[in-house]
């Protein structure tokens, strides 16, 4: 029987991308945010404690179990900004654009253009029960917008996994095989496994 998980995020981008790695899993339904749940204020100061926030409230909202991540930009010459404040870099209900535009202005000059993408991804129990894990990736910040795919700061990341393109420049399942996202839930996945929340695959 497969696992029933609401999830917690209302961006569209995030949505596709844990719609389709969970889906390869085989073995979980991943239900939409319900629409009367409120957008939920992240204000945990950690990447895990956002996580929990959402998944908490969604899980408490739904009585099923809630999946939720969080994901932090940690730029070396930043001294790990935008961090925790990614999604907020050039201000409240900042759009993608707007974000990705302040960040490359902070570093317009700078040599070390060295950056991690963080995600933490977690599952949260309506009776409090939790499971998470932890993807990075290493890469670099471009020096402009390259590519159109993706969503946040897609178009600014160059991972050093790949060949020099920016996640936007990514195919959808070329990005999920190396990004934190991926990584955080394939780990995810592996711990549901192993408390047999989810069966093995087959």
């Amino acid at each position: 029987m497969a696992l029933r998980l609401a999830c917690a995020t209302a961006n569209p981008g995030k949505l596709a991308e844990l719609a389709a790695i969970l889906a390869a899993a085989g073995d979980i339904e991943l239900l939409p945010r319900p629409a009367e749940v409120p957008t939920v204020v992240e204000n945990a100061g950690t990447l895990v404690g956002n996580a929990r926030l959402k998944a908490a409230a969604v899980a408490a909202a739904t009585g099923l179990p809630a999946i939720a991540d969080d994901t932090g930009l940690e730029v070396a010459a930043l001294d790990g900004a935008p961090g925790v404040e990614t999604a907020s870099f050039a201000g409240e209900g900042a759009s993608d654009e707007e974000n990705w535009s302040q960040l490359l202005r902070e570093l317009e000059g700078v040599a070390d253009r060295r950056a991690t993408f963080r995600t933490v991804a977690m599952v949260v129990w309506p009776d409090g029960r939790e499971v998470w894990s932890e993807g990075t990736c290493a890469g670099r910040i471009a020096g402009a917008h390259r590519g159109e795919a993706g969503f946040g700061y897609d178009s600014v990341f160059v991972p050093d996994a790949g060949d020099g393109r920016s996640f936007a420049e990514f195919s959808a399942p070329e990005k999920e095989a190396i990004s934190h996202r991926g990584k955080a839930l394939a780990a995810l996945l592996g711990k549901l496994r192993q408390a047999g929340e989810v069966a093995g695959r087959r």
